[in-house]
């Protein structure tokens, strides 16, 4: 996802393919530790919002993997929302396209129930 966002926005930088990784290892991880507790703690916020709310809790995690990681920058707050803009294309693309990455939780007791 971050090989996207970086090949498409000018503003995002990447000092080499080794601090693309660890951003995509730092963002990976906030995405699986921290975010769920930051929506849950954002809820109530959310439902006032419409879930706009949780739009930025996916933009704070680019924001931490920035800080994380030293040879990883986004440029600008417009950049910052283009960036969550394209993570979350590039997550429906991967959602809608059939591969091994499907067959965990929710898809595989969907993909055992219709082959039953």
């Amino acid at each position: 996802m971050l090989l996207v966002v970086a090949a498409l926005l000018g503003r995002v930088h990447v000092a080499n393919p080794g601090d693309l990784l660890l951003a995509a290892a730092v963002f990976g991880v906030l995405n699986t530790l921290l975010k769920p507790l930051l929506r849950l703690v954002t809820l109530p916020l959310a439902i006032l919002t419409f879930g706009i709310a949780w739009f930025f809790v996916s933009l704070l995690m680019l924001v931490l993997t920035h800080a994380i990681v030293g040879g990883f920058s986004i440029d600008g707050f417009w950049t910052y929302v283009g960036a969550t803009l394209l993570v979350w294309a590039v997550n429906v693309a991967l959602d809608l396209t059939p591969g091994p990455w499907q067959l965990t939780g929710r898809r595989r007791r969907l993909r055992r129930a219709s082959t039953s």
